[in-house]
């Protein structure tokens, strides 16, 4: 288990030409799955090519074509540009999986998947129990990522488990080149099971519903449904020595020091004009700054605190989950 460089809840697309089973089944899916329903597949292939643009990467290619042959070329990745996704009131709309019936008029629900097989939403087929062979074959040939039947007597609780197992594979796979780059420097707990394991059991306490890879302090920024901001500020041994030199180097009191040295506090110095790091002008305070810290043992010791995210860090207000939910509820179940 391997954790997303950022996740946050998407819609889930629903495509079936009867217009009552779909009004049923979005009333019975979980409130918390964002949907849209399409019983018209032309609607639905036009909807979701102009609703799948990829945002804007994170990666810079400089490619030195004087010096150095095509093949070797400096790349450069702005993570202050991954959190930052949570300023785009959008973002939910984000369509991540296809829940598509077989058997549909205008063209069939393998059609469907074929038309839209070179967009990167995760696919369900939807069928009834004669066309578990066409199924099959089309699990087989790439054009979808799960079956379910409509016959089975849980089918409605194995869809709405394979749709939020099939979010998390929509982050992962989106989120592949970006970490592989990470885990080089300092997020190599994205590919920690011990951490992945922490995140998760975070979030179901603190209800936590999306989550950004953080920089300066390294660390994961969380958000509440309602959009309450936390902190998770992750550190080794290696970078609270780091933390030690430049409190020592910016004459930090003595206290301070033997603090990070013992490793029993995880600091986060959040003033306006910080990085994240000790500045001189904290001097006796630093304690309010400070948490003591959760140690997780995984490939690494990692030691991680929570902290609350002053209002300057995010610079505006972020648009919840809730509210896009509010706001999906009072537009038309169907399209």
């Amino acid at each position: 288990m391997i954790l997303p460089v950022h996740t946050h809840p998407t819609l889930t697309v629903l495509i079936d030409d009867s217009e009552s089973f779909l009004t049923s089944l979005a009333f019975q899916l979980d409130p918390a799955l964002a949907r849209k329903t399409f019983h018209d597949t032309s609607a639905a292939l036009h909807w979701l090519r102009h609703s799948t643009q990829q945002g804007e990467t994170p990666l810079h290619v400089n490619f030195d074509t004087q010096n150095l042959p095509p093949d070797q070329c400096n790349v450069a990745l702005d993570v202050e540009r991954i959190w930052r996704i949570s300023a785009q009131p959008q973002r939910f709309a984000t369509p991540s999986v296809l829940v598509v019936d077989y058997s549909m008029p205008q063209m069939n629900g393998l059609e469907f998947c074929q038309a839209v097989r070179d967009l990167p939403c995760k696919k369900i087929l939807f069928t009834g129990a004669a066309d578990e062979k066409v199924a099959v074959t089309a699990f087989n040939r790439g054009l979808i990522d799960r079956y379910i039947k409509k016959s089975d007597d849980h089918a409605l609780d194995i869809l709405e488990h394979e749709i939020v197992n099939l979010q998390r594979e929509f982050f992962l796979q989106q989120s592949d080149t970006v970490r592989d780059l990470l885990v080089l420097h300092d997020y190599q707990f994205l590919q920690d099971e011990a951490m992945a394991s922490v995140v998760l059991e975070l979030c179901r306490r603190h209800g936590f519903v999306e989550h950004y890879i953080f920089p300066n302090p390294g660390g994961i920024l969380f958000f509440t449904r309602d959009g309450q901001a936390r902190l998770m500020v992750i550190e080794t041994a290696r970078s609270l020595h780091t933390q030690y030199e430049m409190a020592r180097d910016s004459d930090a009191p003595d206290s301070l020091l033997l603090a990070l040295l013992e490793r029993r506090v995880i600091p986060y110095f959040s003033d306006a004009d910080s990085d994240g790091m000790y500045s001189a002008g904290i001097g006796e305070n630093w304690f309010r700054y400070c948490a003591p810290p959760t140690v997780c043992l995984g490939r690494d010791t990692y030691f991680w605190a929570l902290f609350d995210l002053p209002a300057h860090q995010l610079g505006q207000p972020v648009s919840s989950y809730a509210q896009f939910l509010r706001r999906q509820a009072m537009e038309s179940p169907a399209a």
